[in-house]
């Protein structure tokens, strides 16, 4: 009888000892399901965050790139600009010293016909106040050398006078006579002392 008593106290212990066991299992089945379905939206949040952080650095990156390229651009655009408007002063410099101004024999004053040219030599002076010009006067050979001389200073005077009418300051241009001493042309006839009898006009150095 005694034994008995035992053998159920025994199996009752054993019985609540399984069932507290199960308990305990299954509340921390419970409470590790809890905890692991609870970090997933902080998770959710942070990895959200971080792509908007990503997101706006990914748009500053693009627009800054942007910002350098429209850069770069505009100083290209502004060194072509530069080159063009070199370009075109070199031009009109070879242009400006290429053309001569011609007189009649023993003459001095500026032609009809060569006034235009000299309002575009004037303009070309009046863009660019920088440049300095010198202004040759020539002669044909006939005639003695002093008179030749003199009568080429003349001429350089004459196209000054009408330059500076123009309102190029007359200390951009200074005046020089080559008398006989440099001809165009060679030879005895007309044609060739039509050729020598000039002014030529030339850029100084700056």
């Amino acid at each position: 009888m005694k034994r008995n008593v035992i053998t159920a106290t025994l199996v009752i212990l054993a019985c609540s000892s399984v069932f507290l066991v199960c308990s305990c299992t299954k509340k921390q089945v419970l409470t590790e399901e809890k905890a692991i379905k609870a970090p997933p939206t902080e998770v959710a949040k942070v990895e959200k965050d971080t792509t908007v952080v990503k997101g706006e650095q990914q748009e500053g990156s693009v627009g800054e790139q942007g910002v350098r390229i429209e850069r770069l651009e505009e100083l290209e655009m502004a060194k072509k600009r530069e080159a063009e408007a070199k370009a075109l002063q070199e031009a009109a410099a070879l242009k400006f010293e290429a053309e001569s101004i011609f007189f009649d024999f023993d003459k001095s004053s500026i032609r009809e016909e060569y006034r235009p040219l000299l309002e575009k030599a004037g303009a070309f002076l009046k863009d660019d106040t920088s440049i300095r010009i010198r202004i040759e006067g020539n002669c044909d050979k006939r005639g003695s050398n002093e008179y030749n001389l003199a009568l080429g200073e003349r001429r350089a005077h004459s196209a000054k006078r009408f330059l500076v009418s123009l309102g190029i300051a007359p200390d951009r241009i200074e005046t020089v006579s080559y008398g006989e001493e440099r001809p165009l042309a060679l030879g005895d006839s007309e044609d060739a002392w039509a050729k020598n009898r000039r002014d030529d006009f030339m850029i100084m150095e700056k």
